[in-house]
């Protein structure tokens, strides 16, 4: 099959844009010729390519074209930076999907360095490391920081390290609800701090220690930064990475619950295995600063 260029870039904007109407705003052209684009492709490949929900999501067919246009766009972009003087052509830009700790302790870090050498733009998407490589198995993201080891097809899989986490809670915290005692043994019933209602690392704790599932209240704050004000105020205990806690512990402003029970988080970094300078920069930076950061 082939396919139009234009095509091929209107169903990218389409996906990423998540309505015809939007996309033909980004265009510059109007939404019949959008759906009229996308309809030549479905007809071509002989398929559904998208489901048109709100927001318009690729089906399994369209999100293999999606991934095509998506490195057809990258490669077009490096090449026109290679034949044009510095600084003229369009910046190019690299969707990446990472877990909300690595984005808030160590992951900018590899960008800024990347950033140092070469002009791009980075389209982060954050997700929990357990569902990241979904993103790259849609076509959404180039590559990503995720738990899962096993590469999505067309990609290739490096360990990048583990991210150790700490059961921690405030003085006060220990105080008000394990009466001034640190452990594990009061924490069924005691409200915890979760991440969002995906987030199963404090559940899988108490179950470990427990033996049980927990029946504790809970708070929900959907940013790292903010997850671990709260643990550092007393909302609740929670499990905070050590480059967000060993400060504390040391200071004495927060307190470890089980010293010797810490629980890691294996990461691995995947990306398109694609010939792109710009994902080998990348690739080398992420390796080289979570070789630093992680264990």
């Amino acid at each position: 099959m082939q396919f139009q260029r234009d095509h091929l870039e209107t169903l990218l904007t389409v996906v990423d844009e998540g309505t015809f109407d939007a996309a033909a705003a980004r265009l510059g052209v109007t939404p019949s010729a959008v759906s009229q684009r996308v309809k030549a492709m479905e007809q071509a490949a002989g398929r559904v390519l998208v489901r048109r929900t709100t927001p318009v999501r690729p089906t399994a067919d369209g999100e293999v074209l999606v991934r095509h246009a998506r490195q057809a766009r990258l490669l077009e972009q490096e090449t026109a930076r290679a034949l044009e003087p510095a600084g003229e052509g369009r910046v190019p830009s690299i969707p990446v999907a990472v877990n909300a700790d690595s984005l808030a302790t160590w992951f900018l870090g590899a960008l800024g360095e990347v950033l140092d050498e070469v002009t791009v733009v980075f389209d982060l998407y954050r997700e929990d490391q357990d569902r990241t490589s979904d993103l790259l198995r849609s076509g959404t993201v180039m590559a990503a920081v995720t738990a899962d080891s096993v590469p999505v097809q067309g990609c290739s899989s490096v360990r990048l390290g583990t991210m150790r986490y700490h059961a921690v809670a405030s003085p006060s915290f220990v105080g008000r609800f394990l009466g001034g005692r640190a452990g594990t043994a009061g924490l069924d019933g005691v409200p915890l701090v979760d991440f969002d209602r995906q987030d199963g690392l404090q559940q899988t704790f108490l179950k470990t220690a427990l033996g049980h599932a927990p029946r504790s209240p809970r708070h929900y704050v959907p940013t790292s930064e903010d997850f671990a004000r709260a643990v550092r105020a007393g909302f609740g205990w929670g499990m905070l990475p050590q480059q967000q806690c060993l400060a504390d512990l040391a200071a004495g402003r927060l307190v470890e619950l089980a010293p010797r029970r810490p629980a890691d988080v294996e990461l691995h970094w995947q990306r398109w295995k694609l010939a792109s300078p710009l994902l080998d920069r990348l690739t080398a930076a992420v390796r080289a600063v979570a070789g630093r950061e992680l264990l």
